[in-house]
């Protein structure tokens, strides 16, 4: 059994761990508002995109007369070779965030023989590089403060991938948060672009109806060339949209991993100050035993 020093010495540390956690929950408490912030602003212009793409398909007249190779984001080719986008953290201490992604990231490429990988975040790039993996190109550094510049920057190298023929489709992988306590890896096909409520190709009657009620959209010089520039913008989007959903997971996380991380210091400093305890009064009975079996030892002498 360890002596009270040591039992000491070991709460001593304990403490100065859960000062740690404590601070860093905090700070992620903090950053977690100000991704959700960021996310909530940022839904407005994304569902404007979304409603734009809905609106300008439904015109039939004009998309009947579009050349996919003027779209080359629309062009759908039999699927050789995939393209994957996996978003994870620049850091650790984040819980089982990291883990489930990538789990789930694996499990989409088993079945892959011919894939391009781009990895965001340093868990991810190392967790694959680890499984032998080949990583086409990887960015990290944002992971829990993303910009629109890194989603520019991603999507550019995707775009690349899929317009050259290097890859058929282009999936991407990220957390969805619903709360900090809640939070799920999900796969979105993120290329080639399939606008909004179509189906086959064509528009469906939802979209008609949405462009009828939308008659004050006015498109110049005309829907199928407003497209060529829309495409590119919801595709940044949708990987923008992405980099916050998994920057709140991953402050979510840690925020949670570290809460729990403060209890359990709690719970292991209240059982070690027992054993201090028990240690130091075993340790004041010794002395008191030797003290009394050494003073009867002078008396028979």
């Amino acid at each position: 059994m360890p002596n009270s020093r040591e039992i000491h010495g070991h709460m001593r540390s304990i403490k100065n761990i859960q000062q740690i956690t404590k601070a860093m929950k905090m700070v992620a408490s903090a950053r977690l508002r100000q991704a959700q912030a960021k996310a909530a602003a940022s839904l407005p212009f994304a569902e404007k995109i979304k409603r734009l793409l809905a609106t300008a398909v439904s015109d039939t007249t004009s998309m009947e007369k579009v050349d996919v190779e003027d779209m080359p984001l629309l062009m759908q080719r039999p699927v050789r070779k995939t393209g994957f986008i996996v978003i994870s953290s620049d850091k650790g201490l984040a819980g089982p965030y990291n883990s489930n992604v990538l789990k789930h990231a694996a499990v989409e490429m088993m079945d892959r023989d011919e894939y391009a990988l781009i990895t965001v975040g340093r868990r991810a790039k190392e967790y694959f590089v680890r499984r032998d993996y080949t990583v086409t190109q990887s960015f990290f550094g944002f992971s829990d403060r993303p910009q629109y510049k890194d989603a520019d920057e991603i999507a550019y190298a995707a775009v690349k991938l899929f317009t050259s023929g290097e890859v058929d489709e282009v999936i991407l992988i990220y957390t969805k948060f619903k709360s900090a306590l809640s939070f799920t890896p999900v796969s979105l096909h993120l290329l080639p672009v399939v606008p909004p409520k179509m189906e086959g190709g064509k528009p469906d009657a939802a979209a008609v109806k949405t462009a009828t009620a939308s008659e004050a959209v006015i498109f110049e010089p005309a829907p199928s060339a407003v497209m060529k520039y829309l495409l590119p913008y919801y595709v940044k989007n949708e990987i923008y949209a992405a980099l916050m959903q998994s920057a709140a997971s991953e402050l979510g996380a840690r925020m949670t991993a570290m809460s729990s991380a403060t209890d359990n210091a709690d719970d292991l400093l209240r059982s070690l100050e027992i054993s201090y305890n028990k240690a130091r009064q075993a340790g004041i009975t010794r002395e008191i035993t030797e003290i009394v079996g050494g003073a009867e030892a002078l008396q028979q002498n």
